[in-house]
């Protein structure tokens, strides 16, 4: 019995020891009284119903600050620009699709899925004409990948000093989805493809027609017309009600608000593709179709923009991705580079995916 009484809740585990709850329970009683005094004292939503049940969910007002980042358009244009996802604030490895970063040339059309047709046409034996409900007739693929703009980080490179933004506005054009959609190989296999062609030029059907030049071998392994992100249905600033999704290519050549894909022997050359959305060299020259995005790792927290209150446990977190393979390894140093620790990843890492670690 001497023993018992020296029994002490077991550690780390929150559970306590049943004798000692035992115990304890003659002292509970003791307060009985006074837990009916806190219960006079509830807080206000402990003492009346809550608000009723609502078509669909939002956050909660308390995180109004988890919003995208930069939502103004660019000077002298209707929607041109860019919003980025708030990285810093987020966990996991998949973006709400209301904080996936952003980039228009020429605004969000509102478009009718009624109406709305996708067209293959060029080097086919035969022309096809898609609508909404032809596509939601074949078979779908589901992908967990992410998607990043080509001119994320930039201001890390312009910039001749480190830049004090938050980690958001600095790396935030990037996010990652589940995009569930209909293979493009399997409607250019349907049209017939001339064995001579090589390119397939995919256009939007915002205002700004934005066009893209995408090697057919590309189109015809992994490309994929998208009709669901997270579940849910496309939301227009994502290109309501289709888009043409490259798995670890750069954002820019997933056009958005897909119309129109021409199977060509050359590509387009176009304003998109000359004049931007090419990488400049050293000796002055310019590369196009660089498309695949390189590996890449940001750490999310700690970062700027969030708050340490005082000495004590923080645990370093980030995220890590490839357009050419799936993450393996993150390694993380504390002293500058000096030494290097390597990461526990928060699998299971996914080919071409935002990995956690």
């Amino acid at each position: 019995m001497e023993d018992l009484e020296k029994e002490t809740p077991a550690a780390g585990n929150g559970l306590l020891d049943r004798r000692l709850f035992l115990k304890a329970g003659v002292a509970g009683l003791a307060l009985a009284k006074a837990t009916q005094v806190a219960a006079d004292e509830r807080t206000a939503w402990m003492r009346a119903p809550g608000r009723p049940l609502s078509g669909y969910g939002s956050p909660s007002p308390a995180e109004r600050e988890v919003v995208r980042d930069g939502n103004s358009s660019q000077p002298g244009t209707t929607g041109s620009g860019a919003t980025r996802t708030p990285l810093h604030r987020l966990e996991g490895s998949i973006t709400p699709a209301g904080l996936h970063f952003e980039r228009h040339h020429s605004g969000i059309p509102e478009i009718d899925p009624a109406q709305h047709t996708l067209t293959i046409h060029g080097e086919v034996k035969r022309n096809l004409r898609f609508g909404m409900d032809d596509l939601m007739r074949y078979p779908r693929v589901s992908r967990i990948m992410f998607l990043e703009c080509s001119g994320n980080s930039a201001v890390n490179v312009v910039s001749p000093t480190p830049v004090k933004r938050d980690c958001g506005t600095i790396h935030g054009l990037v996010s990652g989805s589940e995009w569930v959609g209909v293979p493009v190989s399997t409607l250019l296999d349907e049209a017939g493809i001339d064995p001579k062609a090589t390119w397939v030029i995919a256009e939007g059907a915002d205002a700004a027609r934005m066009n893209r030049s995408i090697p057919l071998n590309k189109m015809m392994d992994d490309a994929i017309i998208a009709l669901y992100q997270n579940g849910e249905r496309l939301r227009p600033e994502q290109g309501y009600p289709m888009r043409l999704f490259l798995p670890g290519w750069e954002g820019n050549a997933s056009v958005k608000w897909l119309h129109r894909l021409q199977v060509s022997k050359v590509p387009a050359m176009s304003r998109q593709e000359t004049s931007k959305y090419t990488d400049k060299g050293k000796d002055g020259r310019s590369q196009v179709f660089t498309f695949p995005m390189a590996v890449k790792s940001v750490i999310t927290s700690p970062a700027a923009g969030l708050q340490m209150n005082g000495p004590g446990f923080y645990e370093v977190s980030g995220i890590a991705w490839s357009g050419a393979d799936k993450i393996r390894k993150v390694e993380v140093s504390a002293d500058g580079g000096r030494s290097w620790t390597k990461a526990h990843l928060d699998g299971p890492a996914l080919d071409k995916a935002l990995t956690r670690f």
